[in-house]
């Protein structure tokens, strides 16, 4: 039986199978990309290719009711999540195109003798992505359109729960007039995906996803001297300093922590408040995290629909049970229905227990009090992860102080849910390495050349 199935996790029936790539399928997708690199690279004028990414940006946007209730049925989020990620996707993707001369263009250097300098970005060839399941068209766009525009070309192995979402995107490529071989979906299982990896074609591979799967990566990626991009795990502190607006403020944290059925590698997770803030808040964000409507994710006003599958949603109660278990306080919450799981709030999390330093992929949320701006940033700190944080207070300078001291790859301040195609995205620690998003993305897979000039 294939891996790569469409199970819809909201009545756990299997739609569709998709067979797995053959061998010869693999060695056939790695020559036409390498082949297509020859002259995507050398002959297509960044001007064509951001004419391209353009028009595939505009097939996001022509096809969005369709890619939408694909990712629906593959993973269970609500329907107008669902069209906002397409949104966001073409977004990104156009992004690229508009500033493709900033990201093709020399970069001149002051030197210190007669004559010039410049720094050259050149692509580097064949690239591997290997993408998650909780962002189907989001995640792909950020790491295919950047280097597309550059002059990389793309082979996608998507999460095999998301075979249709990723057979979609392939079609957008093509339909948009994009040569053979330029970007390419292929449905490898993981023993051929790390023989990709290891072939000398394949310049470079990109993973989102686990700390496990990106370790696997980077092991046989760092064997073969490949470049590797990691975008891993997170468990982001959402730190409450100060406010004067307590209902605003919960409001976010709720945003943050159930976006995407709270399957988001940057959602708000652990909550550090103040003392003097603390009791309101866990009343009050307990009674909105309780009051998340849970059902259809077809149906409007969904807030929550099923988790990614059953097993995740079983994963999930085992995390929550085990805390309960070591001592940690269920505030509301913490009962699975199939793959459902409602918005869940835990209190009374120590040092000694497991979920001080896990993730909880799902609508939990963990709420820590803190006496003062600095337990507040050492409980912060205090996990293996350092994705991305969110920074609450009326004082300006207390902000940035806080900012700087956060060990993270992003800190946003006083907003959530603020991601954009220009802003970088990644982190540090176990969240992995590299930025996605941004102009910094273009910048992962290319030869940045030296040419010095005499005078």
């Amino acid at each position: 039986m294939s891996e790569y199935a469409v199970t819809n996790p909201a009545t756990g029936e299997t739609l569709a199978t998709y067979p797995t790539a053959t061998d010869a399928d693999v060695e056939n997708a790695l020559a036409t990309a390498d082949e297509a690199f020859r002259g995507w690279a050398r002959t297509a004028a960044p001007t064509e290719r951001a004419a391209l990414l353009r028009r595939v940006a505009e097939l996001h946007r022509e096809r969005r009711d369709e890619l939408a209730a694909i990712s629906v049925r593959e993973m269970g989020k609500p329907l107008a999540a669902a069209e906002g990620e397409v949104d966001f996707a073409a977004d990104i993707t156009e992004f690229y195109a508009e500033h493709i001369d900033e990201i093709t263009g020399d970069s001149p250097i002051d030197i210190l003798g007669e004559g010039t300098a410049v720094i050259r970005r050149a692509p580097l060839g064949v690239l591997l992505g290997i993408m998650p399941w909780n962002f189907p068209y989001y995640q792909v766009a950020r790491f295919a359109a950047p280097n597309i525009a550059v002059g990389n070309t793309i082979l996608l192995k998507h999460a095999p729960q998301c075979p249709e979402s990723a057979a979609a995107i392939a079609q957008m490529y093509t339909d948009a007039g994009f040569p053979a071989g330029v970007y390419a979906d292929v449905r490898l299982t993981n023993d051929q995906a790390a023989d990709v990896i290891a072939d000398r074609r394949v310049q470079g591979v990109s993973v989102t996803g686990s700390e496990r799967a990106g370790s696997a990566v980077a092991e046989i990626a760092g064997r073969n001297l490949k470049k590797v991009a990691l975008e891993l795990g997170g468990s982001d502190p959402f730190l409450l300093l100060s406010t004067d607006d307590l209902d605003g403020a919960v409001q976010m944290g709720v945003d943050a922590r159930l976006d995407n059925n709270g399957q988001s590698c940057n959602g708000a997770k652990r909550f550090i408040i103040v003392d003097d803030l603390y009791d309101a808040f866990v009343e009050k964000f307990s009674a909105a995290m309780a009051d998340a409507t849970v059902g259809d994710p077809f149906a409007e006003g969904t807030v929550l629909g099923p988790l990614s599958s059953l097993a995740a949603a079983e994963r999930l109660a085992e995390q929550v049970d085990r805390a309960v278990a070591q001592g940690a306080t269920l505030v509301t919450g913490g009962v699975r229905d199939g793959a459902y799981y409602p918005g869940t709030v835990l209190t009374g999390v120590t040092p000694e227990m497991d979920a001080y330093r896990e993730e909880f992929f799902g609508p939990v949320g963990v709420v820590y009090r803190v006496a003062d701006e600095n337990e507040a940033v050492d409980v912060a700190n205090g996990t293996p992860f350092g994705l991305g944080s969110y920074v609450f207070t009326t004082d300006a300078a207390q902000a940035e102080r806080v900012a700087d001291r956060i060990d993270a790859g992003m800190v946003y301040i006083n907003i959530v849910l603020a991601d954009s195609p220009e802003l970088p995205f990644g982190g540090v620690k176990r969240s992995g390495t590299g930025r996605e998003m941004g102009l910094l993305a273009a910048d992962e897979f290319v030869n940045k050349k030296l040419i010095r000039t005499a005078g």
